[in-house]
């Protein structure tokens, strides 16, 4: 099978493209022939020498993916969800044993649950680790699942994936939210249901002229000095302002840090909680997955630069 991996640490163009034998699934372990893998900023800093350089890093790059179940490695096995799992069926694995990025991964079946009808490969697959990050947010913000009518939360960089996600899912929780982002993506905003502002010079001052009686939380998902700080401007209880890029500006202010990064908080188990959650409301069209662009196996790195340039809209996706 086709496999791409980081041979050292550095930049995408330290990934390769190779022939490895495919793997075999062990007792409890699932063989799923991948259709998408999921691209995320993680991937890239992994290799990238952000977390260190121990050569352990190297062996892991990637996380969710969607297939077709091509080998069980014991009989009678049930996926996360309870159900049994049988060769053939459709897919989606939040983690895989190694790189994710191959023609053939290996998962627990405890990470592996079945694809609801309605919803496609590639937005499943690019579903789960922006999905569970915005489920984290809210929840660390104080606005987890149920109603908030009332609240209005600011969320900074909202036209990527965990920003459009997270958009959404606040909207459906009744929150207000006013969104950051530039000019190009206003429209897109605005059909996710946020009210959106453009970054810049000023930013703390749009947002007040939007809600003037104040906003009660706020969301940093691009880790810029300007989204710390208007962030802390605007909201009084700082508690319920978090980042998921930590920044000098961010560790300064003892802003709460969510996700892998040094002292963050992971959230690992309502990121877990997320997931059938998330695949029932995409399923259910309640919740809009936005791939913005699929690239082929071959092309790894180049999906991995239009990931760490920030340009893309919604999620990048591989396609094998």
């Amino acid at each position: 099978m086709r496999i791409v991996r980081p041979t050292t640490f550095g930049g995408p163009e330290v990934l390769e493209l190779l022939d490895e034998d495919a793997p075999s699934p062990g007792p409890g372990e699932v063989l799923v022939a991948v259709r998408a893998i999921d691209v995320n900023p993680v991937d890239w800093k992994l290799y990238s020498g952000a977390f260190g350089t121990d050569p352990a890093l190297l062996g892991a790059v990637g996380t969710s993916v969607s297939g077709v179940v091509a080998a069980l490695g014991s009989p009678g096995l049930t996926g996360a969800d309870g159900a049994a799992l049988a060769v053939g069926d459709a897919v989606v694995a939040r983690s895989v044993h190694g790189t994710a990025y191959a023609e053939q991964v290996v998962a627990d079946a405890a990470a592996v649950r079945a694809l609801p009808a309605g919803l496609g490969f590639e937005e499943a697959a690019a579903l789960l680790a922006a999905g569970g990050t915005a489920f984290h947010v809210l929840d660390a913000v104080g606005l987890g699942e149920g109603e908030h009518t009332g609240q209005t939360l600011l969320v900074h960089g909202a036209s990527g994936g965990v920003g459009s996600t997270t958009v959404q899912l606040a909207v459906l929780r009744g929150v207000r939210v006013i969104a950051t982002a530039s000019e190009r993506s206003q429209a897109y905003l605005r059909e996710l249901g946020a009210e959106p502002v453009v970054y810049g010079e000023g930013l703390a001052e749009r947002v007040r002229a939007l809600a003037p009686s104040g906003v009660d939380a706020a969301a940093d998902l691009v880790g810029t000095d300007e989204a710390v700080a208007a962030s802390l401007d605007l909201v009084a209880d700082r508690d319920r302002v978090v980042t998921i890029v930590q920044g000098a500006a961010s560790r300064a202010a003892g802003v709460r840090a969510l996700g892998g990064g040094p002292g963050a908080d992971p959230g690992t188990a309502v990121r877990q909680a997320s997931v059938p959650v998330l695949l029932r409301l995409a399923a259910e069209g309640r919740l809009r997955v936005v791939v913005s662009a699929t690239y082929p196996l071959d092309r790894t790195a180049d999906a991995h630069r239009a990931s760490r340039d920030g340009h893309a809209r919604g999620k990048v996706v591989v396609v094998p």
